[in-house]
């Protein structure tokens, strides 16, 4: 049997550590239900926030990466496209200078188409020059361009071409006789040609190539963050529920307290 005391209210103390232990649990499922996540912090989970943190730093690497490599994408598909128009225009070249060779020619058509061949050397040189992408042109250095693949730090080489010395280069000439076109087409030309289509293939590789790192990244991407969500993520639907029992809880406590501290006025009714 409990004590009657008006120095020490036991029921009282007794509702207002429950109330307390409610309210506690309260801020914990508000906490989670304004957030998103059952672990916001390590006060919440130390285990469970480290390595959310680690998951964390490892979408941030692999976003960065991406970026990386969508800008290799950008210099490599700036390359191609003008590495394509200058196969095109080859195909104009070959096509006015096997005019050139027909020794039928007069003077003033030779004069004319050799005008024409100047303006698509001219058209191939501005292809050339205008082929940069952020600082990068892949076909004027020759110099192979590396870019980071992954978050390990391998690294991913663009082909790189010098189409300014040496296809432009072996394209100048002027094709005085039809011998003249003839030696153009089995010489520097078709050296220009090859080179080209080295470039094509090589260049069209490295955009397959940068493509399936990049979808590769992105699959690691959603993967990750996915298990994110599985360690940090809170169930709002049963949190939700949560929240209306001990808010219910939180009622009934407040009434048990308010009648636990009226529990001292009735023993003035034993002195009256």
């Amino acid at each position: 049997m409990g004590i009657n005391s008006v120095n020490t209210n036991f029921g009282a103390l007794a509702a207002l550590q429950s109330l307390n232990r409610t309210n506690e649990h309260l801020n914990q499922i508000q906490k989670r239900v304004t957030t998103g996540y059952r672990v916001n912090d390590a006060v919440d989970d130390g285990a469970a926030f480290a390595v959310a943190q680690g998951v964390r730093g490892n979408i941030a690497a692999i976003g960065a990466v991406n970026q990386q490599l969508n800008i290799a994408r950008g210099t490599n598909s700036t390359a191609l496209e003008a590495a394509t128009s200058i196969s095109n225009t080859l195909i104009k070249i070959r096509e006015t200078a096997t005019k050139l060779a027909d020794s039928n020619l007069s003077t003033s058509q030779r004069a004319q188409y050799n005008q024409d061949l100047s303006r698509l050397v001219g058209e191939i040189n501005n292809f050339v020059s205008n082929a940069a992408f952020n600082g990068t042109n892949l076909l004027q250095s020759g110099t192979p361009v590396t870019v980071i693949a992954n978050v390990s730090g391998n690294q991913f080489t663009l082909t790189s071409f010098d189409f300014s010395a040496y296809v432009a280069g072996n394209l100048t000439t002027n094709i005085v006789s039809a011998n003249a076109g003839a030696t153009f087409l089995s010489g520097g030309f078709a050296s220009a040609e090859t080179l080209v289509s080295t470039a094509l293939n090589a260049m069209g590789g490295d955009a397959r190539r940068l493509n399936n790192q990049v979808n590769f990244n992105a699959a690691l991407l959603k993967a990750s963050e996915e298990a994110l969500g599985y360690i940090v993520d809170a169930d709002l639907a049963k949190e939700s529920a949560r929240l209306q029992s001990f808010q219910i809880r939180q009622q009934l406590g407040t009434q048990t307290l308010g009648i636990a501290n009226q529990n001292p006025q009735s023993l003035l009714g034993l002195f009256r």
